[in-house]
């Protein structure tokens, strides 16, 4: 099965089930530092982390390879009225996408690893602004996340790809086998 119809069929799966999508609960808790702007959510999935975000006056830009999700948070951005703007798109191709240099004031990532996105992160997020990123890590005590290896962080590789940035929020859950960081870009000089 392809990633787009894997993913269609999971987002359809979890419609049926839920009341509405909720945010990251670490993102939740970093809230007092997000006080609007531009904001892009790659693997937006189905908009827990966009709507949050758009309720703290953040322009969101919402990225997802499933059409499925994208519709479905197009349809409660347009009824709750919302500024959060979904796209479908692969994130392994993101050429067509037209993304500036420092064009975000807060990039968000949770639970999609793609590491050829890091230089993009970094060039299209403004001086100052913020990326906020949460995924599976290879942690010695959670091994069967049901995950491949390859779509796992390894210790401390936030805290390295990110060494030049301002590091506000770090951790390594190592029961929940997740890696989390939030860091400011810092000024060209």
């Amino acid at each position: 099965m392809n990633p787009k119809n894997k993913w269609n069929s999971k987002y359809k799966e979890r419609i049926n089930q839920m009341e509405a999508p909720m945010p990251n609960e670490r993102l939740a808790i970093l809230s007092p530092y997000l006080t609007g702007g531009s904001a892009l959510d790659l693997a937006c999935g189905l908009g827990g982390n966009s709507l949050f975000l758009a309720r703290l006056n953040f322009q969101v830009q919402a990225i997802d390879i499933s059409d499925v999700a994208v519709n479905y948070l197009e349809e409660i951005a347009g009824k709750q009225k919302l500024a959060i703007f979904p796209r479908l798109c692969d994130l392994t191709d993101m050429t067509h996408l037209n993304l500036n240099n420092s064009s975000f004031s807060l990039i968000v990532i949770t639970y999609y690893l793609d590491r050829s996105l890091f230089p993009l992160v970094k060039s299209i997020v403004k001086d100052n602004g913020y990326f906020f990123m949460e995924t599976f890590y290879k942690s010695p005590k959670k091994e069967s996340q049901g995950v491949s290896d390859q779509y796992k962080l390894l210790p401390g590789e936030l805290l390295a790809e990110f060494s030049d940035w301002k590091v506000l929020f770090y951790e390594e859950n190592e029961h929940e086998g997740r890696q989390t960081i939030f860091c400011q870009k810092q000024k060209s000089v």
